[in-house]
């Protein structure tokens, strides 16, 4: 079903002017750079991402949000992020 050309022409309310869209790529430059900044300051973040990752990989679950929840509950795992991080420091 094609568009009316009347539709085509009409502003869009809705649109971001030139303004707003550079203000929006600005934001977007500084968030990532900002998050980007957090994580290489907080260890511990890219330890319970990437074991979160590696488990799901290995162990492939067919219920991923169920297995989520288990390993982010797990009690254990504050203890393994924090031996992770205690082998990471004697690596450095």
């Amino acid at each position: 079903m094609e568009t009316p050309p009347s539709l085509l022409q009409r502003p869009d309310p809705g649109a971001l002017s030139a303004a707003q869209l550079e203000q929006l790529r600005k934001f977007k430059i500084q968030t990532r750079i900002a998050n980007e900044k957090y994580l290489r300051t907080h260890k511990e973040a890219e330890w319970l991402i990437s074991g979160f990752f590696r488990e799901i990989f290995l162990k492939r679950p067919d219920n991923i949000l169920e297995f989520a929840a288990d390993y982010f509950t797990d009690p254990r795992l504050p203890s393994k992020i924090h031996m992770q991080l205690i082998k990471d420091k004697k690596v450095a």
